[in-house]
This record gives C-alpha cells, structure tokens and sequence, in this order.
C-alpha cells in the first residue's frame, strides 16, 4: 500500500506551521470593541471630571444657597464638606450659617452661647461689618460667618425693613471681593431668611434626601426659586440638586434617584452622598469629613462633587 500523502492547502492558505495563520489574525483596521461607560447610582455614565486648576487671584465670588424647606436632608453637612473640599482645591471659601438652631456652627467646633457677634448683628446693626464677625475655621482656606437662636428674631425684625429681601446681600458684599465661593446654609423653611438668601445668591444647591416624602417638596421649592428670580433675582439658577443619604442596596432608594432623574434630567449630580456613621462622628468631632476621615468613601464624594460644582461654574 503506498503511504498516505498530506493533500495540498488550497490556494491562498498557508501551510500549517505552527503558528497562527495570518489570514486568523486581526486586520490593522479592525479594533476591540469599547468598554461600556461605567453607570452611576443616577442610571448615567459617570463623568471623568478634570483635577480644578488652582485660581490666579481670588475674589468674584460666587454665591450658593443649599435650601430645601424639608428638615434633615444635609444640607448643614454639605455645606461643610464642599466647602472643605473645595478649600483642599485652593479656594477661598465663605461659609454663611443662616439657619438660627446654627447647626453649621457647632458643627465646626464653635459653641452658640460663647460667641460675641453673629449673622444677626450683621443684619441687623448697621456700624457691625462683615469683617468684624467672620471667624477662622479648623481648615485652611475656609472662613465661618457664625449663627444662633438669635438669629430667629431677624425673621419678624426684617419684615419692617426697607427692602428686607435685600439685607443679607448688601451686608456680603464687602466680601464677595475677597472670597472664591460663599456657602450659605439655609433654614429649614421658605421664610425670609430664605429669600434673603436666594435673593443674595448666584445658584442654588438642593440637597435631596433619597425618599419619597422628600421628593414631595421640591416642588414647591422650585416655585419659590422662580418667584425669587423673576421678582428680586433675575441671575438665579440652580446648580444642581444633590441625592443624599443614598442607600443602593434597597430599591426604594434607587427607585426615588430615577424619580429624580426623570423629574430634573441633569440637573442632578453624577455625584451620590451614601449613608455612612462617619458623618455623624464628624460632626461630633466639630471637623469635616475631609479631614477626620480622609480616605473613607464619604470624603472622597464630596471631593467628587466639588469638582463637579467647579465643572458647572467656571467662575467659581
């Protein structure tokens, strides 16, 4: 029987030599498919947000107002930790307690009942400046203008003012000049003090926490701000609303960020603060996250979501 003779390759095959034929290689043209964007807790592709280039001089301030009327949904702490964010980013930064239970205060180490000037004398006292009540806090690059029960008698003294939705912007204005950003913390209501300082402000902040009843609200929030725009503010807008208290293992939570996302589009952040006791503890300690825990989650949101405010105010 002759020996078995391997038939020839067809042509325009290369003989088996090993190695992979290069007809089975990849063409030159002929790329791996992209990765899909990575989604966030808001269901969109989460932004690459550039590392904020340090200021050439300081001043031209802009001024932000984190207001919701509904009670305990952090604005107190985002107020503190953006700003110490923002002040690790080499911005001069104004933090205006405007909320008479000064939580804002206390929450930086200061006791309501040792302190000699406040918002209030501001407000109400025409020889008090802006300068003589403004006190240094525990991070550098970050300013406090203190406040306490005394500031609930503004709300009824206002009322008999000329042009008393005007107060607290005339009275910061000396320091607009000096400072990068201003965070104004806001009461828990739609008063006057509230008008006065949407009226004082560039943008709004509405931190929003991750439940239904909290959604209810920001209705009647935002028919505020359009009243206060078209009425006393004509430059007002708002920044971005801002899903606190995230929890993405229950549905209700992640069901009330889609509800948000629907309702305001991308006026929410990309940016999600989640539940976590080192907030608590921070705030017991009298010192932002930032600095108590600095390589835990929560500080490093709130650095994520002051690079996004300065990505949609340049001129902060």
């Amino acid at each position: 029987m002759p020996p078995l003779v391997r038939p020839p390759a067809p042509p325009g095959t290369a003989p088996e030599t090993g190695e992979e034929s290069s007809l089975t290689q990849p063409l030159p043209f002929e790329r791996p498919a992209p990765e899909p964007a990575k989604l966030g807790p808001t269901g969109r592709p989460m932004p690459v947000l550039p590392e904020p280039t340090p200021v050439a001089e300081h001043g031209h301030a802009r001024v932000i107002a984190m207001c919701n009327q509904k009670g305990g949904v952090g604005k107190t702490t985002t107020t503190i930790n953006l700003g110490a964010s923002l002040a690790e980013y080499g911005r001069r930064v104004l933090l205006v307690d405007f909320d008479p239970q000064g939580s804002l205060s206390v929450g930086l180490g200061l006791n309501p009942h040792e302190m000699d000037l406040t918002v209030y004398n501001l407000l109400m006292e025409r020889d008090v400046d802006v300068h003589d009540v403004i006190v240094p806090t525990g991070v550098e690059g970050m300013d406090l203008l203190p406040s306490n029960i005394d500031l609930s008698a503004a709300e009824v003294q206002l009322v008999h003012e000329v042009a008393r939705e005007q107060t607290l912007q005339r009275v910061l204005a000396p320091a607009i000049a000096e400072y990068d950003v201003v965070l104004i913390d806001c009461q828990p209501s739609l008063g006057l003090l509230t008008v006065n300082a949407l009226t004082a402000s560039n943008g709004v902040i509405v931190p929003l926490e991750c439940e239904y009843f909290a959604l209810r609200g920001v209705a009647l929030l935002k028919t505020t701000i359009d009243k206060v725009r078209e009425r006393l503010n004509p430059r007002l807008e708002i920044d971005g609303v801002l899903g606190t208290m995230f929890d993405g293992r229950t549905l209700h939570s992640r069901e009330v960020m889609d509800r948000l996302v629907q309702a305001w589009g991308d006026k929410v952040f990309h940016t999600v603060i989640r539940r976590t006791v080192k907030f608590s503890d921070s705030t017991v300690a009298g010192e932002p996250i930032t600095s108590y825990a600095s390589a835990s989650a929560g500080a490093e949101s709130y650095r994520q979501l002051a690079r996004e405010v300065l990505a949609r105010c340049p001129d902060a």
